[in-house]
């Protein structure tokens, strides 16, 4: 079967135990394994395709944490390097009462940052394999030129790229700068997921529609819009496509667009999609991926966490028949 793979940060979401107050008043966290790339990854294995994380993790009781949590979501993590240069990741989160987040993050630098192109093999990589990577860690580090080389191999392959910008601005030193690494990398990803809050940041552009369509450049072949509670657009070379959120009660939003995130790239797994046909697939099967996509995210919200709060398959499944009758 066709591969996932997750290049990026792995970290500690230090969740709090009281909503609805600033993080500096937060008195008590629970420790949840997350990182956008690993909760992606942790998304597509629990649907029941195969998913590898690309990343390095301290030699620490944080990163043995983190081991065992990827592992019991059926994340292959043959590839994950160890360092005692460095710590694992952390980030500390609070949140509001509608369930969103502001984040405090601990890395400078975090172990995953230290992950070197030479610790990447190309030969990983086979035809039909999907790498996934984020923005997180494309600050000026040894990782941005790991994710230059791995973008560069799995296309050499013939393999989807696939871009979720995930913007965390408290991770730069300038607003300015985490702009310039996005627009540099996403020409370089087939596919592009982009949320309502990041759209204007990143293209510099009001309008929603004409923001959206300049991000066709490059490599770009597909664009996926998401509106969180209220759903999905998909763009292509031959239009647009809209899919409504489904209601749930929502507790806590982090990881919901990697949950997302991880339902696309399942379905474009199981369908072998490669950048020939992932204009034709996405033209052809929109409403289902979209559907299961939506179902997935929302239903993340509904518990703490990010890889802790992913639902299985039946759940995704059981909530799109109720919510369809």
């Amino acid at each position: 079967m066709n591969r996932l793979y997750a290049i990026g940060e792995v970290l500690i979401d230090f969740i709090p135990l009281q909503k609805g107050c600033a993080l500096k008043d937060v008195r008590s966290f629970e420790r949840a394994p997350g990182g956008a790339p690993a909760n992606v990854a942790a998304a597509v294995a629990k649907y029941g395709a195969s998913a590898h994380v690309l990343t390095k993790l301290g030699r620490d009781a944080f990163g043995d944490f983190l081991l065992e949590e990827l592992h019991n979501a059926g994340v292959d993590t043959t590839h994950v390097k160890r360092t005692d240069e460095a710590n694992t990741g952390l980030a500390f989160v609070s949140l509001k009462d509608n369930g969103e987040r502001d984040f405090s993050f601990y890395r400078k630098p975090s172990a995953d940052l230290l992950l070197s192109e030479n610790e990447i093999d190309a030969a990983l990589f086979q035809t039909g394999d999907i790498l996934h990577f984020g923005s997180v860690d494309l600050v000026d580090s040894p990782m941005k030129q790991a994710h230059r080389k791995a973008i560069r191999a799995v296309k050499e392959t013939g393999g989807l790229v696939s871009f979720d910008p995930n913007v965390r601005l408290p991770l730069w030193n300038d607003a300015e700068d985490c702009r310039r690494a996005i627009l540099e990398f996403l020409p370089k990803a087939h596919l592009v997921k982009i949320s309502d809050e990041e759209l204007a940041f990143i293209t510099g552009i009001e309008d929603e529609e004409t923001a959206i369509l300049s991000l066709f450049r490059g490599d770009v072949q597909a664009v996926v819009y998401t509106r969180g509670a209220h759903g999905a657009e998909l763009y292509t070379a031959n239009g647009s496509y809209t899919a409504p959120g489904f209601k749930v009660d929502a507790q806590d939003t982090t990881g919901a667009g990697d949950a997302f995130v991880g339902g696309m790239l399942f379905h474009l797994l199981q369908k072998e999609a490669s950048p020939s046909n992932l204009t034709s697939l996405l033209d052809e099967h929109h409403a289902e991926i979209l559907r299961f996509a939506n179902a997935s995210g929302a239903l993340t919200t509904t518990n703490k966490g990010a890889i802790s709060a992913l639902p299985d398959k039946a759940a995704v499944e059981a909530l799109m028949h109720f919510q369809n009758t």
